[in-house]
């Protein structure tokens, strides 16, 4: 018993064995709780700030992911020419600046929605070049057959984080009213702390980042920045493996991969949760993420894994919408997230063990943009059609997205991957799929 959990933890976490990577993946799960906590702090404050609007949740988080979706393409060729190192030290160097300015005008009670929505959209920017960057740099301190497990673990990283810092906004919150709001839980003075927190978590990463001994990269030509751009959009649209596991990132992406807007509208507005709530439902999402990576670590089969995810994230939203009540909510907002992380490491995994290093900057960024970039429109979508002011409902308006997600899975079912390019390495339990063509 004891050698099997001494196996199991060996192969899901054999991507921490390279200290390089161990060193970058601790300041991450670090300061990504704070990034949740600020995040939680964010939706709560927009409900608060918007007298408990899905639209202003929907256009909030349109500012914060439109930059991916306008600039992703340029940054995807100013990663594969700019030293990773210099882009990472300048992305976070602005995320701490606009945590520093929401934190300071929440405190003082002069946070507005405009000045939000304007943070968010900073905030998206420098993450429109940070999140192909980060994603990117991976194959920097793992080799090509541990890949996999970092990217898998790299997902894991986020949603403990994920889950730690949306189950400590409850506690925060609260004791920000002592600290920061007199006494006065309706005060919006009280969400400052979590802000605050967040702000200090930006350091220990920053060190990090300049003190990790970045390999450097083997010199290629580069033509002009758009002879980069379409050098990277020739190749994903020439590589049916890559541009299917694209599309429908895509496509879920647009429709039923909204949880920043569906959660937090879900638990103010149809479950009538206060802070504790909100934060215990968005951990629970949180924790089934944190299961779904976990799997993904320990068996990695990323082409075989992203049907399954696709299906059950599909499954757990149309359950969801049937849900009554926040405590039966609590363990299917756990499933959704279990099913949307299994899609979304395997998509990951896919397309990273799939393209040349000299494109991967380019490519990474097109994946940003698929995910991240169709942000704004399906926040837009989902809050539209998830509005107790609409026809149709939060709960029809749940199934509707799901059915835009299943017919998009139907599409492209038949035309996604099953084995990966001869050479491939994989790092696989004996019995698993090679992913070699046969």
């Amino acid at each position: 018993m004891l050698s099997a959990v001494q196996a199991w933890r060996a192969r899901t976490f054999s991507a921490l064995r390279y200290p390089e990577y161990r060193r970058y993946w601790f300041s991450q799960l670090l300061s990504l709780v704070g990034s949740w906590m600020q995040a939680t702090a964010q939706q709560y404050l927009v409900l608060e700030l918007s007298h408990q609007s899905s639209a202003a949740l929907g256009w909030v988080t349109v500012a914060q992911f439109l930059p991916s979706l306008l600039l992703s393409l340029f940054a995807g060729a100013v990663i594969d020419r700019v030293p990773r190192r210099r882009v990472l030290l300048a992305t976070q160097v602005t995320l701490l600046g606009t945590a520093t300015a929401l934190a300071v005008t929440t405190h003082l009670g002069v946070v507005t929605l405009p000045l939000v929505m304007l943070l968010a959209f900073v905030s998206g920017t420098a993450n429109a070049f940070d999140m192909p960057a980060r994603q990117s740099m991976v194959v920097d301190f793992v080799p090509r057959q541990d890949v996999s497990n970092a990217v898998a673990l790299n997902s894991l990283s986020f949603n403990v984080s994920r889950t730690l810092g949306q189950a400590l906004f409850g506690v925060v919150a609260a004791l920000g009213i002592s600290l920061l709001a007199g006494g006065n839980q309706e005060n919006v003075a009280r969400l400052a702390l979590p802000f605050y927190l967040n702000v200090a978590s930006f350091f220990v990463v920053l060190y990090v980042i300049a003190t990790l001994p970045f390999p450097a990269r083997e010199g290629a030509r580069h033509g002009s920045m758009l002879d980069d751009v379409r050098e990277g959009l020739r190749y994903v649209r020439t590589t049916p493996g890559v541009r299917n596991v694209m599309l429908l990132v895509g496509a879920l992406s647009l429709s039923i991969i909204n949880f920043n807007v569906i959660i937090p509208y879900y638990a103010r507005v149809v479950f009538e949760a206060r802070e504790a709530g909100f934060g215990l439902l968005s951990a629970a999402f949180g924790i089934g993420a944190m299961a779904g990576a976990l799997w993904q670590a320990s068996k990695p089969n990323p082409l075989t894994n992203l049907r399954r995810g696709a299906v059950i994230l599909l499954l757990s939203a149309l359950l969801l919408a049937a849900t009554p009540t926040a405590a039966l909510a609590t363990p299917v907002l756990a499933l959704c997230g279990f099913g949307m992380l299994t899609l979304l490491v395997s998509a990951n995994s896919s397309v990273q063990l799939t393209i040349p290093d000299h494109l991967r900057g380019r490519v990474m960024s097109l994946y940003s943009f698929v995910l991240v970039g169709m942000g704004p429109p399906g926040a837009l979508l989902s809050s539209t059609l998830i509005s107790r002011d609409f026809v149709l409902g939060p709960r029809w308006g749940l199934v509707s997205l799901a059915a835009l997600g299943t017919l998009a899975v139907l599409l492209l079912w038949r035309r996604l991957p099953r084995q990966f390019p001869a050479g491939v390495a994989m790092n696989v339990a004996p019995g698993a799929a090679t992913g070699r063509r046969q």
